[in-house]
Protein backbone atom coordinates (compact mmCIF):
# COMPACT_ATOMS: atom_id res chain seq x y z
CA UNK A 1 0.00 0.00 0.00
CA UNK A 2 1.40 3.17 -1.09
CA UNK A 3 2.06 5.78 1.98
CA UNK A 4 -0.19 8.15 0.56
CA UNK A 5 -3.09 5.38 0.78
CA UNK A 6 -2.27 4.83 3.96
CA UNK A 7 -2.86 8.29 5.56
CA UNK A 8 -6.59 7.74 4.30
CA UNK A 9 -7.26 4.19 5.76
CA UNK A 10 -9.52 4.92 8.38
CA UNK A 11 -9.12 1.37 10.10
CA UNK A 12 -8.04 1.91 13.36
CA UNK A 13 -5.15 1.25 14.72
CA UNK A 14 -5.10 2.16 18.46
CA UNK A 15 -7.33 0.07 21.32
CA UNK A 16 -10.84 0.57 21.14
CA UNK A 17 -11.45 -0.49 24.81
CA UNK A 18 -10.75 2.76 26.89
CA UNK A 19 -13.33 4.23 29.46
CA UNK A 20 -13.91 7.35 30.49
CA UNK A 21 -16.37 9.39 32.51
CA UNK A 22 -16.66 11.91 29.70
CA UNK A 23 -18.73 10.90 26.42
CA UNK A 24 -16.09 11.00 23.33
CA UNK A 25 -17.14 13.91 21.19
CA UNK A 26 -17.76 12.17 17.51
CA UNK A 27 -17.41 14.23 14.47
CA UNK A 28 -17.97 13.51 11.25
CA UNK A 29 -20.31 13.35 8.31
CA UNK A 30 -19.74 9.92 6.38
CA UNK A 31 -21.26 6.47 7.89
CA UNK A 32 -19.35 3.53 6.47
CA UNK A 33 -21.36 0.08 6.30
CA UNK A 34 -19.93 -3.24 6.40
CA UNK A 35 -21.83 -3.78 3.20
CA UNK A 36 -23.91 -2.64 0.62
CA UNK A 37 -27.37 -4.62 2.23
CA UNK A 38 -26.56 -2.56 5.35
CA UNK A 39 -26.80 0.49 3.52
CA UNK A 40 -29.68 2.86 4.90
CA UNK A 41 -30.33 6.65 5.03
CA UNK A 42 -33.24 7.01 7.94
CA UNK A 43 -32.99 9.68 10.50
CA UNK A 44 -34.79 6.79 13.38
CA UNK A 45 -30.79 6.40 14.38
CA UNK A 46 -31.43 5.43 17.83
CA UNK A 47 -33.71 2.24 16.42
CA UNK A 48 -31.64 1.23 13.47
CA UNK A 49 -28.26 2.35 13.37
CA UNK A 50 -26.73 5.47 12.24
CA UNK A 51 -26.80 6.71 8.51
CA UNK A 52 -25.56 9.78 8.26
CA UNK A 53 -23.54 12.72 10.19
CA UNK A 54 -26.95 15.06 9.21
CA UNK A 55 -28.99 13.11 11.83
CA UNK A 56 -26.09 12.96 15.08
CA UNK A 57 -23.26 11.15 15.89
CA UNK A 58 -23.32 9.24 19.53
CA UNK A 59 -22.16 12.92 20.96
CA UNK A 60 -25.41 14.08 19.92
CA UNK A 61 -28.08 10.87 20.10
CA UNK A 62 -26.10 10.57 23.93
CA UNK A 63 -27.03 14.21 24.54
CA UNK A 64 -30.69 13.65 23.57
CA UNK A 65 -30.76 10.24 25.16
CA UNK A 66 -29.94 11.84 28.73
CA UNK A 67 -32.51 15.08 28.19
CA UNK A 68 -35.01 12.26 27.57
CA UNK A 69 -34.39 10.70 30.54
CA UNK A 70 -34.49 14.10 32.13
CA UNK A 71 -37.59 14.87 30.89
CA UNK A 72 -39.18 11.58 31.15
CA UNK A 73 -39.87 11.84 27.53
CA UNK A 74 -40.92 9.18 24.87
CA UNK A 75 -37.93 10.18 22.63
CA UNK A 76 -35.72 13.85 22.19
CA UNK A 77 -34.33 15.37 18.84
CA UNK A 78 -31.33 17.98 19.44
CA UNK A 79 -31.18 21.23 17.50
CA UNK A 80 -28.89 24.32 16.77
CA UNK A 81 -31.09 26.28 19.33
CA UNK A 82 -34.32 27.30 20.64
CA UNK A 83 -35.59 28.81 17.85
CA UNK A 84 -34.77 25.81 15.27
CA UNK A 85 -36.65 24.12 18.25
CA UNK A 86 -39.68 26.09 17.97
CA UNK A 87 -39.69 26.66 13.85
CA UNK A 88 -39.52 22.41 13.56
CA UNK A 89 -42.67 22.07 16.14
CA UNK A 90 -44.29 25.10 13.66
CA UNK A 91 -43.43 23.16 10.57
CA UNK A 92 -44.42 19.89 11.67
CA UNK A 93 -48.16 20.87 13.49
CA UNK A 94 -49.20 23.52 11.09
CA UNK A 95 -49.70 24.21 7.37
CA UNK A 96 -51.03 25.97 4.74
CA UNK A 97 -54.52 27.19 6.38
CA UNK A 98 -53.54 26.18 9.77
CA UNK A 99 -54.75 28.43 12.82
CA UNK A 100 -52.12 28.17 16.27
CA UNK A 101 -52.12 29.99 19.65
CA UNK A 102 -49.32 31.58 21.47
CA UNK A 103 -49.55 33.46 24.47
CA UNK A 104 -48.16 36.91 23.93
CA UNK A 105 -46.04 36.53 26.63
CA UNK A 106 -44.17 34.35 24.41
CA UNK A 107 -40.50 34.16 23.48
CA UNK A 108 -40.20 37.00 20.96
CA UNK A 109 -38.36 35.85 18.07
CA UNK A 110 -41.55 32.92 18.58
CA UNK A 111 -43.84 35.88 17.63
CA UNK A 112 -42.15 37.49 14.57
CA UNK A 113 -41.68 33.72 13.32
CA UNK A 114 -45.75 34.01 13.33
CA UNK A 115 -46.09 37.41 11.87
CA UNK A 116 -43.14 36.86 9.04
CA UNK A 117 -42.13 32.63 7.61
CA UNK A 118 -45.27 31.48 9.17
CA UNK A 119 -47.97 34.35 7.76
CA UNK A 120 -46.07 33.99 4.47
CA UNK A 121 -46.86 30.37 4.37
CA UNK A 122 -50.70 30.98 5.07
CA UNK A 123 -50.83 29.76 8.76
CA UNK A 124 -52.51 32.04 10.98
CA UNK A 125 -51.24 32.64 14.44
CA UNK A 126 -53.51 34.01 17.18
CA UNK A 127 -51.86 35.55 20.40
CA UNK A 128 -53.47 35.11 23.80
CA UNK A 129 -53.37 36.09 27.03
CA UNK A 130 -51.52 33.92 28.87
CA UNK A 131 -53.55 33.50 32.12
CA UNK A 132 -56.34 31.94 30.29
CA UNK A 133 -56.48 28.57 31.69
CA UNK A 134 -59.37 26.72 30.68
CA UNK A 135 -61.22 29.28 28.75
CA UNK A 136 -58.67 28.89 26.09
CA UNK A 137 -61.60 27.08 24.51
CA UNK A 138 -63.63 30.07 23.14
CA UNK A 139 -60.22 30.48 21.29
CA UNK A 140 -60.10 27.45 19.39
CA UNK A 141 -61.23 26.84 16.08
CA UNK A 142 -62.04 23.48 13.57
CA UNK A 143 -58.49 24.09 12.14
CA UNK A 144 -56.41 24.85 15.26
CA UNK A 145 -53.97 22.57 14.83
CA UNK A 146 -51.08 23.80 17.97
CA UNK A 147 -51.34 25.70 21.09
CA UNK A 148 -48.07 27.09 22.33
CA UNK A 149 -47.99 27.39 26.60
CA UNK A 150 -44.56 29.55 27.94
CA UNK A 151 -44.50 29.17 31.53
CA UNK A 152 -43.23 31.46 33.54
CA UNK A 153 -43.52 34.22 30.30
CA UNK A 154 -40.53 36.07 28.62
CA UNK A 155 -39.86 39.29 30.04
CA UNK A 156 -43.29 39.53 32.08
CA UNK A 157 -42.90 35.92 34.00
CA UNK A 158 -46.72 35.12 33.72
CA UNK A 159 -47.04 31.75 35.28
CA UNK A 160 -49.78 29.73 32.84
CA UNK A 161 -52.34 27.37 33.86
CA UNK A 162 -50.80 24.52 31.61
CA UNK A 163 -53.22 21.36 32.74
CA UNK A 164 -56.15 23.47 32.12
CA UNK A 165 -54.92 24.81 28.84
CA UNK A 166 -53.70 20.96 27.77
CA UNK A 167 -57.33 19.57 29.23
CA UNK A 168 -59.00 22.07 26.85
CA UNK A 169 -56.61 21.60 23.72
CA UNK A 170 -57.34 17.41 24.24
CA UNK A 171 -60.91 17.75 24.05
CA UNK A 172 -60.50 19.41 20.84
CA UNK A 173 -57.65 17.10 19.44
CA UNK A 174 -55.00 19.89 19.40
CA UNK A 175 -51.58 19.37 20.43
CA UNK A 176 -49.92 21.69 22.80
CA UNK A 177 -46.04 22.54 22.85
CA UNK A 178 -44.42 24.59 25.61
CA UNK A 179 -41.36 26.12 25.81
CA UNK A 180 -39.95 24.41 29.18
CA UNK A 181 -36.54 26.20 29.25
CA UNK A 182 -37.02 28.42 32.46
CA UNK A 183 -37.48 25.01 34.49
CA UNK A 184 -34.46 23.49 32.43
CA UNK A 185 -36.99 20.42 31.74
CA UNK A 186 -36.93 19.06 35.62
CA UNK A 187 -38.96 22.04 37.72
CA UNK A 188 -42.09 21.35 35.78
CA UNK A 189 -43.06 17.84 34.48
CA UNK A 190 -44.48 18.70 30.86
CA UNK A 191 -45.08 15.33 30.43
CA UNK A 192 -47.18 14.80 33.91
CA UNK A 193 -49.09 17.90 32.59
CA UNK A 194 -50.13 16.03 29.36
CA UNK A 195 -48.12 18.31 27.31
CA UNK A 196 -47.56 17.10 23.89
CA UNK A 197 -44.32 18.58 22.89
CA UNK A 198 -41.46 20.20 25.34
CA UNK A 199 -38.87 22.35 23.76
CA UNK A 200 -35.75 23.82 25.37
CA UNK A 201 -33.14 26.22 24.94
CA UNK A 202 -30.31 24.19 25.76
CA UNK A 203 -28.18 27.17 24.92
CA UNK A 204 -29.60 28.24 28.49
CA UNK A 205 -29.36 26.55 31.70
CA UNK A 206 -28.27 23.21 30.19
CA UNK A 207 -25.25 24.55 28.32
CA UNK A 208 -24.87 27.13 31.63
CA UNK A 209 -21.69 29.09 30.17
CA UNK A 210 -22.86 31.11 27.69
CA UNK A 211 -20.73 29.12 25.01
CA UNK A 212 -22.87 27.37 23.05
CA UNK A 213 -26.35 27.17 20.91
CA UNK A 214 -28.16 24.23 21.09
CA UNK A 215 -31.91 23.22 21.84
CA UNK A 216 -33.82 20.40 21.83
CA UNK A 217 -37.63 18.89 21.47
CA UNK A 218 -38.75 16.52 23.65
CA UNK A 219 -42.40 14.31 22.76
CA UNK A 220 -44.45 12.58 24.94
CA UNK A 221 -45.29 9.84 22.40
CA UNK A 222 -44.74 7.70 19.80
CA UNK A 223 -47.54 10.10 17.90
CA UNK A 224 -45.60 13.07 18.47
CA UNK A 225 -42.37 11.46 17.88
CA UNK A 226 -42.85 10.52 14.26
CA UNK A 227 -44.98 13.80 13.38
CA UNK A 228 -41.79 15.66 13.91
CA UNK A 229 -39.36 13.19 12.97
CA UNK A 230 -40.03 13.59 9.06
CA UNK A 231 -39.96 17.24 9.41
CA UNK A 232 -36.68 17.52 11.69
CA UNK A 233 -35.12 14.79 8.59
CA UNK A 234 -36.43 17.67 5.74
CA UNK A 235 -35.51 20.87 7.37
CA UNK A 236 -31.54 19.34 8.25
CA UNK A 237 -31.34 20.61 11.78
CA UNK A 238 -27.70 19.69 12.15
CA UNK A 239 -25.41 20.06 15.17
CA UNK A 240 -22.51 20.09 16.12
CA UNK A 241 -20.81 17.22 18.42
CA UNK A 242 -18.11 19.51 19.74
CA UNK A 243 -22.01 21.75 21.91
CA UNK A 244 -23.25 18.75 22.27
CA UNK A 245 -20.09 17.77 24.08
CA UNK A 246 -20.28 20.99 26.17
CA UNK A 247 -24.16 20.39 27.31
CA UNK A 248 -23.06 16.80 28.32
CA UNK A 249 -20.87 18.47 30.83
CA UNK A 250 -23.15 20.97 31.69
CA UNK A 251 -25.74 18.43 32.82
CA UNK A 252 -23.20 17.13 35.16
CA UNK A 253 -23.25 20.44 37.17
CA UNK A 254 -26.93 21.41 36.31
CA UNK A 255 -28.23 20.64 39.73
CA UNK A 256 -25.84 22.73 41.71
CA UNK A 257 -25.90 25.44 39.54
CA UNK A 258 -30.14 25.85 39.68
CA UNK A 259 -29.83 25.54 43.44
CA UNK A 260 -27.30 28.12 44.14
CA UNK A 261 -28.94 30.32 41.12
CA UNK A 262 -32.14 29.98 43.08
CA UNK A 263 -31.29 30.80 46.30
CA UNK A 264 -29.34 34.13 45.22
CA UNK A 265 -32.27 34.84 43.17
CA UNK A 266 -34.87 34.86 45.65
CA UNK A 267 -32.73 36.88 48.12
CA UNK A 268 -31.75 39.61 45.20
CA UNK A 269 -36.04 39.37 44.51
CA UNK A 270 -36.91 40.27 48.29
CA UNK A 271 -34.37 42.89 48.50
CA UNK A 272 -35.72 44.85 44.93
CA UNK A 273 -39.00 44.34 46.35
CA UNK A 274 -38.38 46.67 49.22
CA UNK A 275 -36.92 49.25 47.43
CA UNK A 276 -38.77 52.08 46.76
CA UNK A 277 -37.62 52.57 43.47
CA UNK A 278 -39.48 49.33 42.25
CA UNK A 279 -43.22 49.17 41.65
CA UNK A 280 -43.29 45.40 41.24
CA UNK A 281 -40.90 42.51 41.12
CA UNK A 282 -41.94 39.33 38.41
CA UNK A 283 -40.64 36.77 39.81
CA UNK A 284 -42.57 33.46 39.95
CA UNK A 285 -41.78 32.69 43.55
CA UNK A 286 -43.42 35.89 44.68
CA UNK A 287 -46.97 36.90 45.07
CA UNK A 288 -46.60 39.94 42.86
CA UNK A 289 -46.19 37.71 39.98
CA UNK A 290 -48.78 36.84 37.69
CA UNK A 291 -49.95 33.47 38.03
CA UNK A 292 -48.00 33.01 41.57
CA UNK A 293 -50.85 30.56 42.84
CA UNK A 294 -49.76 28.21 39.68
CA UNK A 295 -46.41 28.44 39.95
CA UNK A 296 -46.97 27.02 43.47
CA UNK A 297 -49.52 24.78 42.46
CA UNK A 298 -46.87 22.81 39.55
CA UNK A 299 -43.95 24.02 40.10
CA UNK A 300 -40.78 22.60 41.91
CA UNK A 301 -38.58 25.37 42.31
CA UNK A 302 -37.43 28.31 41.03
CA UNK A 303 -33.92 29.40 38.31
CA UNK A 304 -32.32 32.81 37.78
CA UNK A 305 -34.02 34.92 35.69
CA UNK A 306 -37.17 38.06 36.60
CA UNK A 307 -38.29 41.29 35.72
CA UNK A 308 -38.69 44.74 38.36
CA UNK A 309 -40.85 47.14 36.88
CA UNK A 310 -39.51 50.54 38.18
CA UNK A 311 -41.84 53.52 39.84
CA UNK A 312 -42.97 55.81 37.39
CA UNK A 313 -41.45 58.95 39.03
CA UNK A 314 -37.98 57.19 36.73
CA UNK A 315 -38.07 58.11 33.32
CA UNK A 316 -36.84 56.13 30.75
CA UNK A 317 -33.69 57.48 30.78
CA UNK A 318 -33.24 57.46 34.54
CA UNK A 319 -33.77 53.47 34.42
CA UNK A 320 -30.94 53.39 31.21
CA UNK A 321 -28.53 55.41 33.54
CA UNK A 322 -28.97 52.81 35.92
CA UNK A 323 -27.93 49.74 33.98
CA UNK A 324 -25.06 51.82 32.79
CA UNK A 325 -23.77 52.23 36.01
CA UNK A 326 -24.01 48.70 37.05
CA UNK A 327 -20.35 46.76 37.14
CA UNK A 328 -20.93 43.28 38.09
CA UNK A 329 -24.44 42.85 36.02
CA UNK A 330 -23.08 43.10 31.91
CA UNK A 331 -25.69 44.38 29.77
CA UNK A 332 -26.89 41.58 27.20
CA UNK A 333 -29.77 39.52 26.10
CA UNK A 334 -30.05 36.18 27.26
CA UNK A 335 -29.96 34.36 30.69
CA UNK A 336 -29.24 31.05 32.47
CA UNK A 337 -25.31 31.33 32.49
CA UNK A 338 -23.08 31.96 35.11
CA UNK A 339 -22.88 35.85 34.57
CA UNK A 340 -25.45 37.96 35.60
CA UNK A 341 -26.87 40.34 33.37
CA UNK A 342 -29.28 43.18 33.08
CA UNK A 343 -31.16 44.56 30.09
CA UNK A 344 -33.96 47.06 29.31
CA UNK A 345 -37.00 45.99 27.14
CA UNK A 346 -38.42 49.73 25.73
CA UNK A 347 -41.10 48.63 23.31
CA UNK A 348 -42.16 45.57 24.81
CA UNK A 349 -45.67 45.35 23.94
CA UNK A 350 -48.43 43.37 26.54
CA UNK A 351 -52.17 44.56 25.88
CA UNK A 352 -53.23 46.77 28.44
CA UNK A 353 -50.24 47.97 29.88
CA UNK A 354 -47.25 50.33 28.83
CA UNK A 355 -44.20 49.99 30.37
CA UNK A 356 -42.77 53.07 29.24
CA UNK A 357 -39.06 51.35 29.27
CA UNK A 358 -39.27 50.90 33.01
CA UNK A 359 -38.92 47.23 32.57
CA UNK A 360 -35.80 45.63 33.47
CA UNK A 361 -35.20 41.96 32.98
CA UNK A 362 -32.17 40.20 35.45
CA UNK A 363 -30.59 37.05 35.11
CA UNK A 364 -28.71 36.31 38.46
CA UNK A 365 -25.66 34.35 37.90
CA UNK A 366 -22.94 32.91 40.39
CA UNK A 367 -21.61 35.73 41.75
CA UNK A 368 -21.41 36.32 45.59
CA UNK A 369 -25.09 37.88 46.26
CA UNK A 370 -24.13 40.01 48.64
CA UNK A 371 -21.52 41.84 45.42
CA UNK A 372 -24.88 41.58 43.59
CA UNK A 373 -27.00 43.26 45.92
CA UNK A 374 -24.13 46.00 46.47
CA UNK A 375 -23.36 46.56 42.49
CA UNK A 376 -27.72 47.25 42.64
CA UNK A 377 -27.92 49.61 45.55
CA UNK A 378 -24.62 51.57 43.80
CA UNK A 379 -26.83 52.03 40.83
CA UNK A 380 -29.82 52.22 42.99
CA UNK A 381 -28.86 55.08 44.80
CA UNK A 382 -28.19 57.66 41.81
CA UNK A 383 -32.06 57.61 40.80
CA UNK A 384 -34.04 60.58 41.81
CA UNK A 385 -35.82 60.56 45.49
CA UNK A 386 -39.13 58.87 45.76
CA UNK A 387 -41.89 62.03 46.43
Amino acid sequence: MDWRTKLLDPTPWSRRDYKSLATPVYRGSTVVFDDQDSVQDGWQQEKYGYSYGLYGTPTTLELAARITHLEGAHNSFIVPGGQAAIALVYMAYCSTGSHALVPFSAYGPNKEMAEGILRKFGIEVEAYDPLIGSAITSLIRDNTTLIWCESPGSVTMEIQDVPAIVAAAHESGVAVALDNTYAAGVMFDAFHHGVDVSIQALTKYIGGHSDLLLGSVSTRDENAYETLGPVYRQLGMAVSPDDCSLALRGLQTLAARLSQLEKSSLEIANWLAKNPHIAAVYHPALPSCPGHAQWKRDFTGSASVFSILFKDHCSFQQVENFLNRLTIFKIGLSWGGVNSLAVIYPDLHRPGQNFAGRLVRLNIGLETTSDLIADLKTALAELPPVK
